[in-house]
């Protein structure tokens, strides 16, 4: 058992010390890993969503505030999302929606409100507002 033990010491000994021998062996200092440009990450609250649009079956704008417009994709085609008056969005996990597992859209149906996931998530830009609302 005694020898057991001194071998995981020696053993993990090694594994601490080989980064740091490799490294003393090259002539070159170490490189930084290059940065990675950070996304933008867009964020908004369920409670401050103003109106809506339906794209198509699948995708729907909607409104936050004044300027802020995010097209939301769903996991599943909504038949009734295109003549619906109004919607519902459910923020999951928290009151922040900032991805697309982060929401639920609720539409009322002949049968009953419906529920579709949310995919995917985008802010619109302010040239894709505005073109969608010259359409």
């Amino acid at each position: 058992m005694m020898r057991h033990l001194t071998l995981s010491l020696v053993s993990g000994a090694l594994l601490l010390a080989a980064p740091a021998l490799a490294a003393a062996q090259t002539d070159k200092p170490a490189a930084k890993p290059a940065a990675k440009p950070k996304a933008e990450r867009t964020c908004f609250r369920a409670q401050n969503v103003d109106g809506f649009n339906a794209v198509d079956k699948e995708t729907v704008d909607v409104s936050v505030g004044v300027r802020d417009v995010y097209r939301l994709t769903l996991f599943s085609p909504s038949p009734d999302i295109d003549w619906t008056q109004r919607i519902g969005i459910e923020a999951r996990g928290g009151s922040w929606i900032c991805s697309g597992m982060d929401a639920t859209i609720i539409v009322p149906g002949p049968i009953g409100a419906q529920r579709y996931p949310v995919t995917a998530i985008r802010k619109l830009t302010p040239e894709e507002i505005k073109a969608r609302k010259a359409r």
